[in-house]
């Protein structure tokens, strides 16, 4: 004779709340388009292409872009270092370079602590704003 399984304990903690999906460039421009009706989404498509070309370009150029209330795009200088492989443990020379930086702007911030707090306060169930330390 053959036991039924019992259910899962109902008294387990609450499972993470999974990040949304990233948003991708074509879903970015089906959004824009749909948002604007007299807008083509042709016109979106190189519209977007055209705004991501410029950051590249002005990054690759050593530029500095600032979007204000969202954030600013710099870069930022590596040193050569030594580093390990990690399969063999052989010494490996990573050369110097730039890599491109992102710094949120106090708006953007604001914007994804507070929509983050207003979750966790729903969750609570309490109704209540979480408390500063």
């Amino acid at each position: 004779m053959r036991l039924a399984r019992r259910p899962a304990c109902s008294l387990r903690r609450p499972t993470a709340i999974t990040a949304p999906r990233a948003l991708t460039k074509s879903e970015l421009i089906v959004r824009l388009a749909a948002r604007n009706p007299r807008l083509v989404a042709r016109d979106a498509d190189e519209a977007v292409k055209l705004i991501l070309d410029m950051m590249g370009a002005a990054l690759s150029q050593g530029g500095r872009i600032e979007i204000r209330g969202f954030g600013s795009f710099s870069l930022n200088y590596r040193p050569a270092r030594v580093g390990r492989n990690p399969k063999s443990g052989e010494r490996v020379e990573v050369p110097a370079k730039h890599v491109p930086h992102f710094k949120a702007g106090k708006e953007l911030r604001e914007r994804v602590d507070g929509g983050e707090g207003a979750e966790n306060g729903d969750r609570a169930g309490n109704g209540s704003a979480p408390s500063a330390p």
